[in-house]
């Protein structure tokens, strides 16, 4: 009987390294969806949200959006510095 294929071993480090970038790749498509929000929102009637509201809301989202961009972009620094500090250790 043949065996099936092996399963693929990952570092642990190395899959939460790439599980980390495809984290930060889609933090630009959830702030377009985020941004997107104020056109669902009612611009007639008594339920109406003011033009004001909706431009905080949309620098709020900006501002989360840097915020988590600058965390994940420091912990994808950190994670590296680890690597390459465990390496330089071992050899």
């Amino acid at each position: 009987m043949s065996e099936g294929p092996k399963p693929v071993f990952l570092e642990r480090q190395s899959y939460r390294r790439r599980r980390l970038i495809d984290l930060i790749r889609m933090v630009p498509v959830f702030g377009a969806i985020l941004w997107a929000v104020p056109l669902l929102w009612a611009t007639e009637g008594e339920e109406r949200i003011a033009t004001s509201d909706a431009v905080v809301y949309v620098f709020l989202v900006w501002l989360g959006l840097v915020v988590t961009g600058g965390l994940l972009s420091r912990a994808l620094r950190i994670g590296d510095d680890d690597e390459n500090g465990s390496e330089r250790g071992s050899g």
